[in-house]
């Protein structure tokens, strides 16, 4: 089944490409039907997948060299051409580096550049402690005009790279390093901007999720519903900014809890986002925030990370009981470890 958005590959490849990868490909083939679309890199051609771009438009792609200043300044200034710049980079130089010029440059004169942020969260887990981005969410949401993003997958991703084209001014949109299992069988399922997406049901807690949180969330609410009875119901938020209150708003008065998971500081980012909206429409439930502990975190493989820090399937369902009040049931079967 081709994908219903104009890309030359089929859901199935989505499950052998990063999610990096399918973006890269995504934006080669809108391209060809949008002159406006240009890509910038800061060295990092092959590492953001602009490869796959610039092997079809190798005259619209720009590669700054190390200087992410430079790479934000130069794509503002295309913005005002009347170009609809893609400026990637690894998440961690994209927001901090080069963060006075997305607020002066872009945000500001609410430009319509699209950040497509790789390598984000931890899953450049064994590259250090600085190479992590545990605060983008918290940056990017704080500015004025910015729309904030994280796919759940790489078919999700696909869809929002092709969607943000018609979103007026800045996007930031974080994607992380490697292969992330897929979460979506295929593509025939409704994404909208700003519209969060129920991927189960249930009736005894609420968890709201985003990016590689989303498949973990699902997994944990599996197990949950099989050993503890627990039946969780997942909602996909895969906009942070602007996020969709009437979701949130839903989730509280139906099941009455909601858990916030995020590869990201628990200060500042989705959870954040998500009480606030529970303050200010008066909706009272209980609630708790899961992900990075506002601490910097440890070097490992992403894989080993997610599992120390409770994010994977196994961790969330255990935060999952914590929250209820209910034991971790003993695990004999190490087949799964």
């Amino acid at each position: 089944m081709a994908v219903n958005t104009g890309t030359n590959w089929t859901c199935y490849d989505s499950s052998t490409m990063t999610a990096r990868e399918i973006y890269g490909r995504t934006l080669a083939e809108m391209a060809k039907n949008d002159d406006r679309i240009v890509a910038l890199t800061a060295d990092l051609e092959k590492s953001t997948a602009l490869n796959k771009f610039s092997a079809v438009h190798p005259d619209r792609c720009f590669n700054v060299g190390i200087a992410e200043q430079n790479l934000m300044g130069a794509a503002a200034g295309m913005a005002l051409t009347g170009l609809i710049p893609f400026a990637s980079t690894f998440a961690i130089m994209a927001c901090l580096r080069g963060g006075e010029q997305i607020r002066t440059d872009i945000t500001y004169q609410n430009l319509p550049v699209k950040i497509i942020a790789t390598h984000s969260g931890i899953s450049f887990g064994h590259a250090g402690t600085t190479h992590h981005c545990t605060e983008d969410f918290a940056i990017m949401r704080s500015m004025a005009n910015m729309t904030v993003i994280c796919p759940a997958d790489g078919i999700e991703t696909s869809k929002a790279v092709q969607a943000c084209i018609d979103v007026p001014g800045p996007v930031y949109m974080r994607i992380g390093r490697g292969f992330e299992p897929p979460v979506y069988e295929n593509e025939d399922y409704d994404f909208q901007i700003g519209k969060a997406n129920v991927m189960r049901d249930g009736s005894d807690l609420t968890i709201i999720t985003c990016g590689i949180g989303v498949l973990q969330s699902i997994n944990a609410a599996k197990t949950l519903a099989e050993r503890d009875g627990i039946q969780v119901q997942v909602v996909n938020m895969h906009t942070i900014k602007p996020i969709d209150r009437q979701a949130v708003v839903a989730a509280a008065r139906k099941t009455g809890k909601i858990l916030t998971v995020e590869e990201h500081n628990v200060e500042g980012g989705l959870g954040d986002a998500v009480a606030s909206v529970l303050a200010e429409e008066g909706v009272s439930c209980r609630f708790r925030k899961h992900g990075v502990m506002d601490l910097y975190t440890i070097i490992g493989y992403a894989e080993d990370l997610y599992s120390y820090y409770k994010l994977d399937a196994n961790g969330i369902a255990d935060v999952v009981r914590n929250m209820l009040g209910i034991e971790t049931p003993a695990d004999e079967d190490w087949e799964d470890e």
